[in-house]
């Protein structure tokens, strides 16, 4: 069941330049979604429309169910922002600024709500300070309050954890899993590539304004994952021996190693094979290890074959 529906979405600025070109995305209730793209791909602007900030040229955008130009209220009434810049109103203390955001949303006073939102994001012993008083990661921990107070139903990371320290870093994840126990989706974007590898249920690759890819995590993983054998040769090797050439391998470490590169879908990876092949060739080693490629290995190649 979709929470969000973008059909055919198209942005095109007054210079001429095409930040989005006819996007279709899906994302389901309750998950969580990782948008990952070079800078400059067209997330910030995806999210700005989905939000209701910036109107798009075509296209339409539903959020659970309301179309977020036709019906804007309901529509920006389900979803929170945490934006990348760290826009907050520096004389406002913390406590009142998180509960005018949820009064901006026509929600009456909830201070049991705020205070459980202040305390998940170690923020009540600062609910009294003035945000001007605050450091970078406060204040962006003061952002996701905001973003909270009107208990959104589809919460927008935007490069949530840019710039912040680890503790923040860790205390966002584990509130952002704790989200999507109650039921909240989640769709965020990140640089920290190893970030959306331990969060994210699906992953959507955007570049130059369009999706590339939209994948199951586990799927992509195993479909665009390559696994690599590589062995520690006793007596380094100038060249490949010719007998070897059906194989996938490389030489490594001024041919101290060697690499094998094997599909891990397969039926069989070859490897016991390529042992006994290189055993016939008289070719020892030390050592073996096994490498898996990470989601970043795979992003890098994935923006690189568009480009």
């Amino acid at each position: 069941m979709s929470i969000i529906r973008v059909s055919n979405l198209s942005k095109t600025y007054a210079s001429g330049f095409s930040a989005l070109k006819s996007v279709d995305l899906e994302i389901r209730r309750g998950e969580i979604f990782a948008l990952l793209g070079p800078n400059g791909a067209g997330k910030t602007t995806l999210i700005s429309i989905i939000c209701g900030l910036v109107n798009p040229t075509s296209g339409s955008v539903l959020a659970d169910g309301h179309d977020i130009i036709k019906d804007y209220r309901a529509a920006r009434a389900r979803i929170g922002l945490v934006p990348q810049e760290l826009t907050t109103d520096a004389f406002e203390t913390v406590s009142a600024t998180v509960s005018f955001s949820r009064g901006l949303f026509g929600l009456p006073r909830n201070p049991a709500h705020v205070e459980r939102v202040l305390k998940d994001l170690s923020l009540w012993d600062k609910r009294d300070n003035r945000i001007m008083t605050l450091s970078g990661g406060m204040k962006r921990r003061v952002l996701i309050a905001k973003a909270l107070a009107h208990e959104p139903q589809i919460l927008f990371l935007d490069e949530p954890t840019a710039g912040v320290d680890v503790e923040l870093r860790q205390d966002m994840w584990k509130l952002v899993r704790r989200l999507r126990d109650d039921g909240v989706t989640i769709i965020l974007t990140t640089h920290y590539i190893e970030e959306a590898e331990e969060m994210a249920d699906r992953i959507g690759v955007i570049s130059k304004g369009e999706i590339i890819l939209v994948e199951d995590k586990a799927e992509l993983m195993r479909k665009l994952g390559k696994k690599q054998l590589s062995l520690s040769l006793q007596e380094p090797l100038a060249a490949l021996p010719v007998g070897l050439a059906a194989y996938d391998l490389a030489l490594a470490a001024e041919g101290e190693e060697l690499v094998y590169t094997y599909d891990t879908k397969a039926e069989r990876t070859g490897i016991t094979a390529l042992l006994q092949d290189l055993a016939t060739a008289g070719i020892r080693f030390r050592d073996l290890r096994t490498s898996q490629s990470s989601l970043e290995d795979i992003f890098v190649s994935l923006v690189r074959e568009r480009h």
